[in-house]
C-alpha cells in the first residue's frame, strides 16, 4: 500500500467551545453522537451558542484523515462535493495547499458544514448539515479515479447514501484497491448496522472502530470478543479502547498498542480521524501493526490538545521526529 485515495462528505468545522452542556440538554443530543440536520436546525443550534468562542477549519471524518495522512508524507487524494459558494472555494484551495489529488465535483446546495460542540471534558457531539455533500453520487466517482492509487478509505458517515457507498467500494475492488472503513459514530452504526455488516462482509479489507461503535456493530460487550468478530469478516481490525490503546488483529497476529497520554484534553474532535492517519501511513510505510499501532497513538495524542484538528508546526514537527524514531526503532515494535 503505498497510495491512498479517500472519500467522504466535504465539510467545514465550525468547533465551539461550551461553558456547559446546557445545549445538548436542551435539544436532547446525546455527548458524543452524530446528528443529521436541516439547515434550520443547525442555523438554531448555532444562534443557541452565539457568543462562545468558536473556530473554522476544514472537516470531514475521511478530509481530517487524508490532510493528516498528506503531513505525514503519504501520497493522497479526496474524493468529496462542494457547493457553488467560497466555503467550497476555500476547500479546494486547501486540499491543493496540503499536497492532496482533489476529485471534487460542484453541486447545487451550499457547502456543507459541521457544528462541533465541544464540552467542558472534552467530548464532542457533532451537528451536520451535509449539503452539497449529501449530493456525491456513485456517478461522480467512475473507474478512472482509481488509477494509480492502493487503497480507499472511506467514513462511515456515507452511509446516508447506500447507493453511493456501495457503488464506490464495489467499483474500488474491481480497480483492485484493498478498502478501509472507518465506523465513524456509534449511533450511527446501530442505525445501520445489517447494511454496514455486509457492506463489510463483501468489500470491506480494514475496520476502524472505537470501543462504542464495536458494541454497536457487533452486539458484543466486550472490546475482545468485538475484535474477534469484526476480524472474522476482515483482513485487518482495530478496536480502540481509549487511554487502554488499542486491540488490532490481522490472520492470526493479534496484539495490544499502547496510546501516548496527551499532555492535556482540549478536544477529541478528530482523535479517531487522526489515529488512523497515522495507522495508515505506518501501513504506506511498510511497518508492522504494533508500529502503525504507536504512530496512530501519536497523532491522534497530539490533536487532542488543541481545538479542532488544525494542529501547528511544532506540534506537526514533535509528531514527524516521533514517527522517524519508531521507523528507525523497528526491531522494538
Amino acid at each position: 500500500m503505498k497510495r491512498v485515495l479517500g472519500i467522504g462528505n466535504a465539510l467545514t468545522d465550525m468547533l465551539v467551545n461550551l461553558r456547559t452542556d446546557d445545549v445538548l440538554n436542551l435539544y436532547e443530543l446525546p455527548k458524543g453522537s452524530m446528528h443529521l440536520v436541516d439547515a434550520r436546525l443547525q442555523t438554531a443550534i448555532s444562534k443557541s451558542v452565539a457568543g462562545l468562542p468558536y473556530y473554522l477549519s476544514l472537516g470531514g471524518s475521511a478530509g481530517n484523515t487524508i490532510r493528516a495522512m498528506a503531513r505525514l508524507g503519504c501520497d493522497v487524494g479526496f474524493i468529496g462535493k462542494v457547493g457553488p459558494d467560497k466555503t467550497g472555494e476555500f476547500f479546494k484551495q486547501a486540499l491543493d495547499n496540503n499536497g492532496i489529488e482533489p476529485f471534487i465535483s460542484q453541486g447545487r446546495e451550499r457547502s456543507g458544514k459541521c457544528v462541533s460542540l465541544i464540552s467542558p471534558d472534552g467530548e464532542r457531539t457533532m451537528i451536520t448539515h451535509l449539503g452539497a455533500a449529501l449530493e456525491l453520487s456513485s456517478e461522480d466517482v467512475p473507474s478512472s479515479v482509481f488509477k494509480g492509487y492502493d487503497a480507499l478509505y472511506i467514513e462511515g458517515y456515507l452511509v446516508q447514501n447506500r447507493d453511493l457507498i456501495t457503488g464506490v467500494v464495489k467499483r474500488a475492488k474491481e480497480q483492485g484497491l484493498k478498502v478501509a472503513l472507518d465506523l465513524a459514530s456509534y449511533n450511527v452504526v446501530a442505525e445501520n448496522k445489517e447494511f454496514l455488516r455486509n457492506l463489510v462482509d463483501r468489500y470491506v479489507d480494514i475496520i476502524f472502530a472505537n470501543e462504542d461503535e464495536a458494541k454497536a456493530f457487533t452486539d458484543e460487550a466486550e472490546p475482545v470478543n468485538a475484535l474477534q468478530y469484526i476480524s472474522s469478516m476482515c483482513e485487518l481490525a482495530v478496536v480502540k479502547i481509549g487511554t487502554r490503546g488499542a486491540l488490532i488483529k490481522r490472520g492470526d497476529e493479534v496484539l495490544h498498542a499502547g496510546i501516548m497520554a496527551a499532555a492535556k484534553r482540549v478536544d477529541t474532535t478528530g482523535a479517531g480521524d487522526f489515529y488512523a492517519a497515522g495507522f495508515m501511513a505506518g501501513l504506506c510505510n511498510g511497518l508492522s501493526l504494533r508500529q502503525c499501532g504507536t504512530i496512530g497513538a501519536i497523532t491522534a495524542g497530539k490533536v487532542i490538545e488543541v481545538v479542532g484538528t488544525t494542529l501547528g508546526e511544532e506540534a506537526w514537527n514533535e509528531i514527524m521526529q516521533l514517527f522517524q524514531k519508531v521507523k528507525v526503532e523497528k526491531y522494538l515494535f
